[in-house]
């Protein structure tokens, strides 16, 4: 089942099924409103939405409509939880080493993972709306999991019974603030701003082969301006797998249904896949020429995250953004609606 979220002028937006092909959806709102009351409610609102899915598979009818990435949210355009991960141990070996540093012990039996800011996630194709191109910008594409209700102290061979979606992310990252926020010993706040999910959320039983209970085994292709920055393999070198990070999550606290969990960047060992963020390839080229020499995105960039199922079917559509320049003396729209204008000086 393939889920999304439209954009209707409200925070939450509303709930709609989108076919395999991602060529039609249909309304669900008559069935739950969003898909937060769908997680909610899982057990009542899966089977029905499933129903609607398989029918909308076999034909699309009179009530449904194209699907047009551009018109949706996030598949939940806010969330009580955004925990992020690091699972992918080569990445942060890469960045370490550049930087001349050693990689911990621990780092390899115990998650890092960050609680992000989520009652404002970007749709997939909104722009990516910053002050300042001198902050470092950068794409950080990964794989993410929706979960259910997760009691304190869960057990990872648990954990798995957990998920309810699978969704790609774009962890928006400014690194030129990440050194002087960690300085100060309280982790990350203003270098990661909103971050952005897929289209749609794709329940494990659409995912075939490529998910194995704790990880998505396919290449997820990375582009800035149209060129392919990497296509490492969300399946290899994952250090710690989902129901790993969902278990770490909730070590100390219970985990509310619609939670998101994301894997932090994929990361291969192998070169050749190229990477998912620019802060990586930039450590790789730290490493062999003493200093990077790709920049960070500038205004007018365009970043695209994607995965294809093995006959080369996009999965659950694109994260397609460009970078732009925040006016704070402009209006601000936001999902309730638009706010006054906000002076230059505030």
């Amino acid at each position: 089942m393939k889920l999304a979220t439209l954009k209707d002028g409200t925070r939450d937006g509303t709930l709609i099924v989108v076919a395999r092909d991602l060529k039609h959806a249909i309304k669900a709102d008559d069935i739950v409103p969003t898909l937060q009351a769908a997680l909610d409610d899982w057990d009542y609102a899966s089977p029905q939405l499933t129903d609607r899915y398989d029918a909308l598979n076999r034909s699309p009818g009179g009530r449904a409509f194209e699907f047009d990435p551009k018109q949706c949210a996030s598949p939940l355009p806010r969330a009580y939880q955004w925990a992020d991960g690091s699972a992918y141990t080569n990445h942060a070996e890469l960045i370490r080493k550049a930087r001349g540093a050693d990689m911990p012990k621990s780092y390899r039996r115990d998650p890092l993972m960050y609680q992000g800011g989520s009652d404002a996630f970007l749709g997939p194709c909104d722009d990516i709306v910053l002050e300042s191109e001198e902050w470092g910008i950068d794409l950080e594409a990964e794989i993410a999991v929706v979960t259910g209700d997760v009691p304190m102290g869960l057990p990872a061979k648990k954990a798995e019974d957990c998920i309810r979606l699978v969704m790609l992310a774009n962890d928006v990252s400014l690194r030129e603030l990440v050194p002087a926020e960690l300085a100060k010993g309280f982790g990350f706040f203003h270098s990661k701003p909103s971050s952005a999910f897929s289209p749609v959320a794709v329940t494990t039983d659409e995912l075939g082969a490529a998910w194995d209970g704790g990880k998505m085994s396919l290449p997820l292709v990375v582009q800035v301006n149209g060129e392919e920055l990497g296509r490492p393999n969300a399946g290899v070198d994952m250090t710690f797998e989902f129901p790993k990070l969902i278990s770490h999550a909730a070590m100390t606290r219970v985990l509310g249904a619609g939670a998101i969990i994301g894997s932090g960047t994929v990361s291969n060992a192998d070169r050749s896949t190229g990477s998912a963020c620019i802060a990586e390839k930039r450590a790789i080229e730290t490493i062999a020429d003493g200093k990077p020499a790709t920049p960070y995105l500038k205004f007018g960039d365009r970043v695209r995250i994607e995965m294809f199922d093995a006959a080369g079917n996009s999965i659950f559509g694109a994260i397609d953004q460009q970078v732009s320049q925040y006016a704070p003396s402009k209006r601000i729209s936001s999902a309730a609606g638009d706010l006054p204008p906000v002076a230059e000086d505030s």
